[in-house]
């Protein structure tokens, strides 16, 4: 994710001594600004809370915060997985936090917050694959926040159909599964993952009873044009409700270059045509990340 800078200074990423590459001036943002981001910047702070928004320095932060909403990563900060897109530490994880649940419940109550957006790293290494992290962590939050709505955005499980049974089971409002990249490019740009494994896990939640899925992609990596509506044709096929498409962003020298900045214009015509394919909604723009516009998402 990214960092942001104002003063028309280009937005970088963490990293930001290892990037040169500079960006367009759609890509240029100020600093989140508003009381109610700035109160719960305060609560963030003072009760020392991660969130994906702060440590991710997301360029949206301050709007989605002023709509209630905020993103929380689970199981860690270290992904099994070596996507060439992907600023997260790959390697070993650490030993699974069984009171995560609770911190992350607790962190959205004194936070207030009204649509809650859970992700996290791939974890491979367990023979759950995480889901039941997952369905304590969804379990908990209902408990602490009855009134507080849900997106899971979670990865593949592998496939591994008892596992997305975990999340079913929860019933969150939202599930959300990332295809990432068109077809051609995700064997170099997610290398474990599969485009039609994604696919399926998809089409699986929703046969099995979810009410609104979700999915999303980011360009400049080099695909076509078509490759991206193709995509979107594929999503459809799969019955996913709500398609984010942004633009990628290099976390460092050592990740996938971006090829191309692709121009709002472009990203217009891409949520018009995927209003046309049926989706109930469409987030394309350059800034736009999996969790934009979330608590819209679920109606």
């Amino acid at each position: 994710m990214e960092t942001v800078l104002e003063n028309d200074m280009p937005l970088a990423t963490k990293n930001t001594a290892e990037v040169t590459v500079a960006k367009p001036k759609w890509l240029k943002v100020k600093l989140p600004i508003g009381k109610k981001y700035t109160e719960l910047r305060g609560l963030v702070d003072k009760y020392s809370l991660n969130t994906i928004c702060t440590s991710g320095s997301c360029p949206n932060m301050g709007e989605c915060w002023g709509e209630g909403t905020a993103t929380f990563m689970i199981l860690g900060n270290v992904c099994t997985r070596s996507c060439g897109f992907c600023g997260v530490k790959t390697g070993r994880p650490e030993t699974v936090d069984w009171d995560e649940p609770e911190k992350v419940a607790r962190s959205i109550k004194i936070m207030n917050i009204k649509h809650a957006v859970i992700t996290s790293v791939d974890r491979d290494d367990l023979k759950d694959g995480g889901s039941i992290i997952w369905i304590e962590t969804v379990k908990a939050i209902r408990r602490m926040n009855p009134n507080t709505t849900l997106e899971t955005l979670i990865p593949d499980f592998q496939g591994i159909e008892r596992n997305m049974d975990r999340i079913v089971a929860a019933n969150p409002e939202v599930v959300s599964h990332n295809v990432e990249t068109v077809r051609r490019l995700t064997r170099e740009v997610r290398i474990q993952a599969k485009y039609d494994r994604s696919l399926e896990v998809l089409r699986y939640l929703k046969e099995k009873g979810i009410k609104r899925t979700k999915s999303g992609i980011m360009l400049g990596l080099g695909e076509q044009e078509e490759e991206v509506y193709q995509t979107m044709r594929d999503l459809r096929t799969a019955n996913v409700d709500v398609v984010t498409i942004g633009q990628y962003l290099q976390p460092s020298k050592k990740h996938l270059p971006v090829k191309e900045f692709i121009t709002p214009e472009q990203f217009a015509k891409y949520e018009k045509y995927g209003l046309e394919l049926g989706f109930r909604h469409v987030e394309s723009g350059p800034l736009v990340r999996s969790s934009y516009k979330a608590q819209k998402h679920i109606l």
